[in-house]
């Protein structure tokens, strides 16, 4: 192990919904190990997670995952400065253990504790992949957060605090219905192509042709900054209703999911010309919300960064667009290992409130609504 006497040791640990993950990062900024057990084959035949059954997983994933993070990071535990922890939002149960495990190891080893948003996680997933790099994001910026549970804005600004950085999220809008990653994913159940259904989605949207349907762009009265995917998803649900042709294909394609089938050239195959249209279609609509009401938010406040992240971030056209369209300001996004759950950005989130002076104790509660601020 190399590290500088300057670098923390932050073990980062993460259990907000169906992802078991640890990981240790030095000094915020690099990650010596990242381990992630994914339960997508336990909840793919449920077409989503199942809560109950995300939490057994943890139990049995949670301590074997730490020590295989601590492994291949070559740190003894008893090396670490502080212990991070996700204390919500997310699913109440997932979240109980890593956070009861978190305390237990804390206290054990007589570390300080570190309690994290997962919210505040993705912001730092983008910055610790940009100080990867050599790159340093201007601050303020915008943040979109954008997964299968969460899409929303946020103004970040950040201040010196006795040499430390202390930041601070301001909430700027936010879906008022459907996540847009859970909009990906109940499409794709109503055409069979598989969960989770942003991955598939993505890889058959080229193939078809995205201007093929309009879907309306919803106005939002109150607040111009929320999103809504609700009416998208439903459109596509009309859509299929008006083409009844079209559920041959479909059932072709569950029979495909059936035999193991999950690949994206299998289901092509199984994807007539008018379907791929729909595909692509909806996917443009999704992204085109997303990419114009985060820069408008980014105009008003005058901001020169804007910052994307979630498991959506990985979405190869929301990167396109935003390179396309980003009217002057820099764009970031982590890497896609990174834009998913994990516990490296959990570390990093909390080496900068380690460095602040925050601090938990046994009293620390999950709350599966936890507000960033």
């Amino acid at each position: 192990m190399s590290v500088s006497i300057r670098e923390h040791l932050i073990l980062g640990i993460e259990s907000s919904c169906d992802e078991t993950a640890a990981a240790i990062v030095a000094g915020g900024r690099r990650i010596l190990s990242s381990v992630v057990a994914s339960q997508i084959d336990i909840h793919r035949k449920y077409g989503g997670v199942v809560p109950e059954l995300a939490s057994r997983e943890h139990l049995r994933q949670i301590v074997p995952v730490v020590r295989e993070a601590a492994g291949r990071a070559g740190v003894e535990l008893r090396d670490l400065d502080a212990i991070a922890v996700t204390r919500g939002p997310g699913l109440i149960g997932s979240l109980l253990v890593g956070l009861t495990y978190g305390k237990v190891l804390a206290m054990a080893l007589g570390k300080p504790l570190v309690g994290v948003n997962h919210l505040e996680g993705h912001v730092h997933a983008v910055l610790l992949e940009a100080h990867t790099a050599g790159r340093q994001p201007e601050l303020p910026a915008v943040c979109l957060i954008v997964s299968g549970g969460h899409t929303i804005l946020y103004h970040v600004t950040s201040e010196s605090e006795n040499g430390a950085r202390r930041f601070a999220y301001a909430r700027i809008g936010g879906t008022r219905d459907d996540a847009a990653g859970e909009a990906y994913d109940k499409v794709a159940r109503m055409l069979a192509l598989g969960y989770p259904g942003g991955p598939i989605i993505d890889k058959l949207a080229p193939h078809g042709n995205a201007q093929a349907i309009r879907f309306g762009e919803p106005k939002m009265s109150g607040n111009p900054h929320d999103f809504s995917f609700s009416g998208i998803k439903t459109a596509v649900l009309y859509h299929l209703r008006r083409n009844p042709q079209l559920q041959p294909e479909i059932e072709a394609r569950q029979q495909a999911l059936a035999r193991g089938d999950r690949g994206a050239d299998a289901l092509r195959a199984l994807c007539t010309p008018p379907t791929l249209d729909l595909i692509a279609s909806f996917q443009r609509a999704v992204v085109a919300s997303l990419v114009s009401r985060t820069l408008v938010a980014a105009d008003e406040r005058a901001a020169r960064t804007v910052l994307v992240s979630g498991g959506v971030a990985a979405n190869s056209e929301l990167r396109r667009s935003f390179e396309a369209a980003r009217r002057g300001v820099e764009v970031y996004f982590p890497s896609r290992a990174l834009s998913t759950d994990n516990a490296a950005m959990i570390a990093a989130a909390g080496h900068a409130r380690f460095l602040a002076g925050d601090r938990a104790d046994s009293t620390l509660e999950a709350e599966a609504n936890l507000p960033l601020v």
